[in-house]
């Protein structure tokens, strides 16, 4: 995992220089990207030496969902030339992690043991932000077996009120 953070770096910030002036838009292209090449059956094909380089582009770009603008053409161009199509993933996440510092905020994973509504969510996050001091960028999980509350995960910080972490917390004073 490091070698991938080491490897997605150098294309997460020469991305962040030139897209300064369209972080979010550079960040929707690059998500869709990332998860293309997320697909396991897609990196085996680019991974396959009858393949060319012009085979796995014309492959990935017709799975996107919207077509690329020129500056995304000629990044994935120069990512499949350099077989780095694996590290796409990690060079999304670090550039919405450089872009996130230049705004201040913070991507926020919340799961939820059922579906969190428009209103309960924006309330919830209206708190979140109180708490950890900052604006989040909220994306939601539903995980049944959490039975009941939310997991947070925002950078490093874990704040955990579901049902199953304090039947954890109860077990674990209970057998000490």
């Amino acid at each position: 995992m490091a070698e991938l953070a080491t490897i997605a770096r150098p294309y997460a910030e020469a991305l962040f220089q030139v897209s300064r002036a369209d972080l979010s838009g550079t960040q929707a292209w690059l998500d869709g990207l990332a998860n293309a090449a997320g697909n396991n059956e897609l990196l085996q094909f680019a991974a396959n030496p009858k393949v060319n380089a012009s085979q796995v582009f014309h492959i990935v770009t017709s799975v996107l969902k919207n077509p690329l603008p020129e500056r995304g053409t000629n990044f994935l161009r120069t990512v499949i030339d350099n077989e780095r199509l694996a590290a796409l993933p990690e060079v999304a996440r670090q550039f919405r992690q450089l872009a996130n510092s230049v705004s201040g905020s913070s991507d926020a994973l919340i799961q939820s043991a059922f579906p969190i509504g428009q209103g309960e969510l924006a309330e919830l996050v209206g708190t979140l932000e109180k708490r950890f001091g900052r604006k989040l960028e909220p994306t939601v999980e539903v995980d049944p077996s959490l039975i009941g509350g939310v997991r947070v995960v925002v950078d490093d910080e874990v704040l955990d009120t579901s049902v199953k972490a304090r039947l954890e917390q109860m077990k674990m004073a209970l057998t000490a």
